[in-house]
């Protein structure tokens, strides 16, 4: 969601032999040429600001799009097209039954409390998910067996059992690296290793993060860059328009494209995501425990007209909880094709007409637009659509995603591969479903054929089971001064990596 509320994945790790990997640092390779100018600030236009800083305690994207990679860095992270990179783990090695990785990590990496990044961090890091984490990414570390350091720049990592997820999971932000002695205040005073530090954080207006002169890595280009939040998409284009901001990181409103295309001051930069815009249902109400209500509701709604009403056409239709970055896509559209006759009919046979449903919303711009558009289409089949509004993060984090107190809600899950994550008993969707757990489990264990088999399973089983309705997959929309470079043409990460960015 801009959220991304939870997640899920599989990486592909290599079976039956020592498989090494080797490379430099990919802050180094990729990073821009640093430049020593005092005016080289930027402004970024975002719309989902972080109820904290602190993402081993508070859910919700926002966190991670600020800090990973920025302030935080991991062992490993992603590059654009999902390849799993070195980053403070220079190169690794994993053992021919699967379980253990050993980590060469670098030797130059120092937190912004000035103390030394060692392998005894990691092994605190990791430990401190299992342990100290109490946000629902954690249980991605409980394969976890062991974590030891057996030098200064070593670390080796046992899992408790073969898994495709864990390498993949520590791109993530169970994957950042804490100091031992920094992490009082992570809500308000991150720690980290990487290339900027927090500058001030202005509630409800901005975040300011300073270029961290003592980076191991490459040097980032700008000295400062400022995530400015705004609530409003015309604000948010107005800002770009007055030259408050210098992008819009995430277009709110894609019917305004065009006052930015017809102008040679901007470029537009059109991509994919992973967030798959969900119409959660709570399945732990009677209603949504009758299959045939959960059938009924995808089938009324017109998604084509849909996402051209409330998103300009602009995303694309998937049919599940899988985006086609990821190796196990399919398009699902078909399993539930747009249908109200059938819909009245499935209602009818579920006695479920007339049935009230309280559709919570958050206040983010394509909710509340797209919200409008599911409480006529479900209402032109019989049932009855009450919209509330949240203030997001804080208010729909309590109510929806922490206290279910909702029936449906729509919302963006944008952290990668989060099938498993999202859809399960214990989260906000209270889906419980032991045969999707199965798939899930297999594919995490199996070799890569394997996980790709039972993924695409998995996938076809949540729609054939109308767990959720899929609306649209987000794009990535990004506006931005024409001289900006190094701007992500697909978002498939939880970071916005500030680190690429440059002038030409």
């Amino acid at each position: 969601m801009n959220l991304s509320l939870a997640r899920t994945a599989l990486a592909l790790v290599a079976a039956a032999s020592l498989l090494a990997v080797a490379a430099c640092s990919a802050g180094a390779s990729s990073s821009p040429t640093a430049s020593n100018g005092a005016d080289q600030s930027l402004a970024i236009g975002l719309v989902a600001e972080p109820a904290s800083l602190d993402f081993t305690t508070t859910d919700g994207a926002a966190i991670p799009q600020a800090l990973l990679d920025n302030v935080y860095d991991g062992l490993v992270k992603q590059d654009e097209n999902g390849k799993i990179v070195p980053d403070l783990a220079k190169s690794w090695t994993v053992s021919p039954d699967r379980k253990t990785y050993t980590f060469t990590l670098v030797d130059n990496a120092k937190f912004t409390n000035d103390k030394p990044f060692t392998a005894a961090d990691a092994v605190f890091s990791i430990n401190r998910v299992k342990s100290k984490w109490t946000t629902s990414l954690k249980t991605a570390m409980d394969v976890v067996q062991e974590a030891k350091a057996t030098s200064p720049t070593e670390l080796k990592v046992t899992l408790s059992k073969p898994s495709n997820d864990w390498l993949f999971r520590m791109t993530t932000r169970i994957g950042a690296m804490f100091s031992q002695t920094g992490v009082d205040k992570l809500a308000t005073n991150p720690v980290g290793t990487g290339p900027y530090k927090l500058g001030s954080w202005k509630r409800g207006d901005s975040i300011v993060l300073q270029r961290n002169d003592a980076y191991w890595g490459t040097k980032p280009f700008f000295n400062q860059v400022t995530l400015k939040y705004f609530k409003d998409p015309t604000a948010l284009n107005n800002a770009l328009l007055t030259g408050t901001i210098n992008v819009i990181g995430t277009v709110q409103a894609p019917e305004s494209l065009s006052q930015f295309t017809s102008n040679s001051k901007y470029q537009v930069i059109e991509g994919t995501t992973n967030g798959e815009v969900v119409l959660s249902f709570n399945n732990s109400k009677p209603v949504f425990k009758d299959i045939r209500v959960r059938q009924a509701i995808r089938q009324a709604i017109d998604h084509k007209a849909l996402l051209d009403t409330c998103f300009a056409g602009r995303g694309k239709l998937i049919g599940s909880m899988v985006p086609p970055t990821d190796p196990w896509y399919e398009d699902l559209t078909g399993i539930a094709p747009y249908d109200p006759a059938k819909a009245k009919s499935l209602l009818q046979a579920a006695g479920a007409t007339g049935a009230t449903l309280r559709l919570r919303l958050p206040t983010l711009p394509y909710a509340t637009s797209c919200g409008q558009v599911v409480k006529s289409q479900l209402e032109q089949v019989g049932l009855k659509v009450q919209i509330d509004q949240l203030e997001f993060p804080a208010a729909w984090l309590t109510t929806v995603f922490k206290n279910a107190d909702y029936d449906m809600s729509i919302i963006s899950h944008v952290e990668p591969r989060d099938l498993g994550a999202v859809f399960n008993a214990k989260y906000y969707t209270r889906y419980d479903d032991p045969q999707l757990q199965a798939l899930l489990a297999a594919a995490d264990a199996g070799d890569e054929q394997t996980q790709v088999a039972d993924m695409k399973k998995a996938a076809r089983r949540l729609s054939e089971q109308a767990a959720a309705d899929w609306l649209f997959l987000l794009p990535n929309l990004i506006v931005a001064d024409k001289n900006l470079t190094g701007l992500p043409t697909n978002a498939i990460t939880e970071s916005f990596d500030l680190s690429r960015l440059a002038r030409s």
